[in-house]
């Protein structure tokens, strides 16, 4: 072997030693399922909508864009090809608003507008449209009892019925010789003659109520019959032949006068088939509109109506409600963020710990007390007197959520919570921590800051966990609000770490007391 291709067969060795190094760590620390962004993948628009009112029937509302993931990396939504509007903000687009990943409701945008140097959306809040209802197939069974949707002209057929019994029995002159006639089947007659007693009219008519089955629609040998029947009803409905059909069998059925006094009845009613040709609707041209005072009905709206809707929402009021809003073509299944103890008991387990180490934070314990000097050995008379605890400092507005940012990972907690006073004796804490193997937590991420630094150090107030690149992984999505400005950020907990994986521009705001 040359000295080239040893020395190639080394760096190629080196390399795969190199590879499997570092995929040795991260197989190790593997964070989950994790689905990773397809080429061509359609975008994903993140905002938070704002509100205060009624959930269902807002007062007031607006929709602030935070990201849009393009499938590599995450946009700021709030310049996002802007034209001028961002591309998140545009008319007609839908968000999903969402509560721990559920859905809860629709946002359509109907107009933006900038409000105090930043865009923000405007729109109508609508409910999650119902599912369809489950057609169910209807068990048909297959008996001849049941009624069929096409029509049926003739007698149904039974078991002892002949050939020769059916529905043209009667006309054919052989009912007599099957199976005795149904009283309770409809017949056909022809109208009676007034002016012709022998045609076979009247005699068709008895033979038929009386059930002899004799010949009379050919119109011949039925003058004796007819003559000792009952005189005919002339209210009684008949029905006749039309016009052209008469003409045309007339001469071979003997019948032509009685088709010539049935046309001659105006008033007589008649059952026609359905002229499908008269049921089509059509469609013209209209001539051009000359009147330019005439009301017209145009499609869509005029680019001169104005917005839609106004802006209603400004500042930050105390009682204003936020809720994470997600902008997705895609169908995506809900993701429910909740973590499911094993047991119930360290949920408040650990809240009690988070609350300690928020108020040591906020320097509200009180420094440990000296130790006390040996007390000197008294009389039994003397009782010892027990000295309890001092009260814990109270938190003002606690939050405390604990989501589950991956299928099969663990626990997330954060707490925040802030004390009482203004200015510098005004303090602020959000915590972010996990559990350890052992039980005890583990703070990846502590914010303390006071009203009189909130430009330098703004707090965390946390909005919902959201999955903001299609990964099926949640992130915590903050809200930095300072005294003046406020941001939005995304983190990203993963192996032990709470890192800060997008903030959106900052937008001015009039400080508002919580």
């Amino acid at each position: 072997m040359s000295s080239g291709a040893a020395n190639l067969f080394q760096s190629k060795a080196i390399r795969l030693a190199a590879a499997l190094a570092c995929a040795l760590p991260a197989a190790a620390q593997y964070p989950g399922q994790v689905t990773k962004p397809k080429d061509g993948q359609e975008l994903r628009a993140v905002a938070v909508l704002e509100w205060t009112g009624d959930e269902q029937h807002p007062k007031a509302s607006r929709i602030i864009p935070v990201s849009v993931f393009d499938g590599e990396e995450l946009q700021d939504g709030g310049i996002y090809m802007a034209h001028p509007e961002p591309l998140a903000l545009e008319g007609e687009v839908e968000y999903q608003l969402k509560q721990n990943g559920k859905n809860v409701g629709l946002f359509v945008i109907q107009n933006a507008g900038q409000e105090q140097g930043s865009w923000v959306g405007y729109g109508a809040w609508k409910p999650l449209p119902r599912p369809k209802p489950v057609q169910v197939a209807a068990n048909w069974k297959d008996d001849e009892d049941v009624a069929s949707d096409q029509p049926v002209l003739h007698r149904k057929a039974h078991p002892g019925d002949t050939s020769g019994s059916g529905s043209s029995g009667s006309s054919s002159g052989s009912g007599s010789q099957g199976s005795p006639p149904d009283p309770d089947r409809p017949t056909l007659h022809r109208a009676p003659d007034g002016g012709s007693s022998g045609d076979g009219n009247s005699g068709s008519a008895s033979s038929s109520s009386s059930g002899s089955g004799s010949g009379s629609s050919n119109g011949s040998g039925g003058g004796s019959s007819g003559g000792s029947g009952p005189p005919p009803d002339p209210d009684r409905p008949t029905l006749h032949r039309s016009t052209s059909d008469t003409a045309s069998n007339g001469s071979s059925n003997g019948d032509s006068s009685n088709g010539s006094s049935a046309a001659t009845d105006p008033d007589r009613p008649k059952l026609q088939k359905k002229n499908n040709e008269q049921d089509e609707g059509y469609v013209t041209s209209l001539p051009d509109v000359v009147d330019p005072n005439r009301p017209r009905l145009v499609r869509g709206k005029s680019t001169d109506s104005g917005p839609t809707v106004l802006p209603s929402l400004m500042g930050l009021p105390p009682d204003m409600e936020q809720a994470v809003a997600v902008s997705d073509p895609r169908d995506t299944p809900e993701h429910i963020w909740s973590y499911s103890w094993a047991n119930p008991t360290d949920e408040a387990k650990y809240k009690v710990q988070l609350e300690d180490m928020a108020r040591t934070a906020l320097g509200l314990n009180p420094p440990p007390a000296p130790a006390k000097p040996a007390a000197k050995k008294t009389s039994s008379a003397h009782k010892t007197q027990l000295t309890l605890p001092p009260e814990p400092a109270p938190l003002v507005d606690e939050q405390f959520r604990v989501f589950e940012l991956a299928y099969g990972s663990g626990a997330t907690l954060v707490f925040s919570a802030h004390t009482g006073g203004s200015g510098a004796q005004e303090k602020f804490v959000t915590l972010i921590a996990q559990p350890d193997l052992y039980g005890s937590l583990v703070v990846l991420k502590k914010n303390v800051t006071d009203a009189a630094h909130l430009d330098d150090t703004p707090r965390m107030r946390l909005v919902d966990a959201v999955d903001a690149m299609a990964d099926n992984r949640g992130e915590l999505l903050f809200e930095l609000r300072g005294a003046t400005e406020r941001q939005f950020a995304l983190y990203r907990v993963l192996r032990g770490e709470a890192t800060q994986v997008f903030v959106s521009g900052r937008s001015e705001l009039v400080a508002t007391k919580d």
